[in-house]
C-alpha cells in the first residue's frame, strides 16, 4: 500500500513539475529594440584567478546562515580532493560531469547551450570557455537521473529507472553514475512533497550524497530559487548537508534573490526565461541565464580547485 501511495504522489509531482506552466519557447521582449536598458545585473563571483575565501565561505548550523554563502563555491575541502583523486584511480572520467535533478535540470533549458553554441560569455566571463571545452558533451547530454517531478526520494527508487538503458536493480542515481562514469555530479532537487517535512528531504539528500561519495565522485549541491514550502527550510537543509559532508554548495538562491520577483514566475516555482547572453543586462534580469551561468561558474570553480592543488 505504501508503495502504491508513493507512486501516485510521485506521478502527481511529475505532472506539476512538467506542466505548470510551460516555459516559453522564446524569450519575452520586455525592452523595445534599440532602447537602452536601465537594468543592473546581479554580481556573481569574480573570475577564477581572483577568488578569495571569506568568512561566509563555510555554511554553519544556523537556520539562515546559508543565505550568506557565496553563489559560487570558494574552493573545495581536503576530503573532496581525496574523493576526486580516488575517483581518478578507479577510472572516473575527468572530462565528464553528471546531473541529478528534476524539471529545472532538463537539457532543453539547462546547460545544453554550452554544447550547441547558443550563448554569449562576453568579456567578463570569457575565462569560462576552457571549462566549457573541457566538459564538452556533458552539457547537452540527457541524464538518466533527471526528470520532471523527480525528487531526492524518487531518484533512489527503481520505479523511475529507465528500463532501456539501466539494469532492473538500479535506481536512476545508480544507473547514471555507472553508465556515464563522471568525476563530478551536480545535484539539484527543487521538488518535494508538500505534506512531508524538510527533515525528510534532508535525510533523503544525505543518502544521495553518501552514495555519490561512496562511488568516488564529487557532489556539488544546489540551493533553489523558489520558497514554495514558505520557510526556506529546504535550502537550509541543503546547506546543512553540504556542511556536514564538506561538499561544494552552489547557492543559486543568492543569484536570483535580487532579481524581479526573485527570478520566479507567477506560479511561484518556474524560473523567468531569457536566452543565455551573459553580456546583455536586460536578459540578465531573468533567472534562467543566471542559472546556467552560475552552474557553469560552480563547475569551473570546483574543477579547478580539485585539479590545481599545490
Amino acid at each position: 500500500m505504501k508503495r502504491i501511495t508513493f507512486i501516485v504522489i510521485s506521478l502527481i509531482l511529475l505532472a506539476a513539475c512538467s506542466n505548470t506552466p510551460n516555459l516559453p519557447a522564446t524569450e519575452p521582449e520586455n525592452t523595445p529594440q534599440g532602447q537602452e536598458s536601465t537594468a543592473t545585473p546581479v554580481q556573481t563571483q569574480p573570475p577564477r584567478e581572483t577568488y578569495t575565501p571569506s568568512a561566509s565561505a563555510t555554511p554553519t548550523y544556523g537556520l539562515d546562515d546559508w543565505k550568506l554563502m557565496p553563489i559560487v563555491p570558494n574552493g573545495v575541502s581536503r576530503s573532496m580532493i581525496e574523493v576526486y583523486q580516488r575517483g581518478l584511480e578507479r577510472g572516473r572520467d575527468p572530462n565528464r560531469f553528471s546531473k541529478l535533478g528534476d524539471c529545472q535540470n532538463v537539457p532543453s533549458y539547462f546547460l545544453a547551450m554550452f554544447d550547441n553554441g547558443d550563448y554569449r560569455l562576453g568579456d567578463q566571463y570569457a575565462y569560462l570557455q576552457s571549462t566549457i571545452d573541457h566538459f564538452a558533451g556533458s552539457w547537452e547530454r540527457a541524464s538518466l537521473a533527471v526528470k520532471g517531478g523527480l525528487n531526492v526520494a524518487a531518484v533512489q527508487t527503481l520505479y523511475f529507472t529507465d528500463p532501456k538503458n539501466c539494469n532492473r536493480d538500479e535506481s536512476p542515481m545508480v544507473c547514471e553514475i555507472r553508465k556515464f562514469n563522471p568525476s563530478i555530479v551536480l545535484i539539484s532537487f527543487e521538488t518535494w512533497w508538500a505534506d512531508k517535512p524538510a527533515s525528510d528531504y534532508e535525510r533523503r539528500l544525505r543518502s544521495v550524497v553518501e552514495y555519490v561519495i561512496s562511488q568516488d565522485v564529487v557532489p556539488i549541491l544546489a540551493t533553489k530559487a523558489d520558497n514554495i514550502e514558505g520557510d526556506n527550510s529546504i535550502n537550509a537543509a541543503i546547506a546543512h548537508v553540504a556542511y556536514d559532508y564538506q561538499v561544494p554548495l552552489w547557492n543559486f538562491w543568492a543569484a536570483t534573490y535580487p532579481l524581479p520577483n526573485h527570478g520566479v514566475s507567477e506560479d511561484g516555482f518556474h524560473l523567468t526565461f531569457a536566452r543565455d547572453f551573459f553580456d546583455d543586462p536586460e536578459r540578465m534580469q531573468n533567472a534562467w541565464p543566471w542559472r546556467n551561468l552560475t552552474a557553469l561558474q560552480s563547475i569551473d570553480a570546483v574543477f579547478h580547485a580539485l585539479t590545481e592543488q599545490p
